[in-house]
């Protein structure tokens, strides 16, 4: 059974928190299942972007699996806002989670997909 998705941004932000870096909700989506997204701020003008992975991924059933939502590890600002315009566009209820960390750490440990 997964978490809604308005727990696991709570969690994910005192996690984000308490290892130094600052995390808020730039766009608040449905409390029960609507997807997240997670925009990771360099601070030098570029930023990654993370999104839900595709269906059919064998830990997405049952937890939460990420994947890059750009094809290059990081991107100019401007870039993924115009790709989270795009998605709130096609479901209004998303999540968007911005994290400020220099070092790009995006805080999603072993559930980040690799494809």
């Amino acid at each position: 059974m997964r978490l809604k998705s308005e727990i696991w941004v709570k969690a994910y932000i005192r996690r984000c928190s308490g290892s130094g870096a600052a995390a808020v909700v730039a766009q608040r989506g449905q409390s029960d299942g609507g997807a997240i997204f997670i925009k990771v701020n360099k601070l030098d003008g570029t930023v990654c972007l993370y999104g839900p992975a595709p269906a059919g991924l064998d830990a997405a059933s049952s937890g939460r699996l990420w994947s890059r939502c750009m094809d290059s590890d990081s991107v100019g600002e401007a870039e993924a806002d115009a790709y989270l315009r795009r998605q709130m566009e096609f479901d209004p209820d998303i999540w968007i989670i911005e994290v400020e960390d220099r070092g790009g750490r995006h805080f999603l440990d072993d559930a980040l997909s690799e494809d």
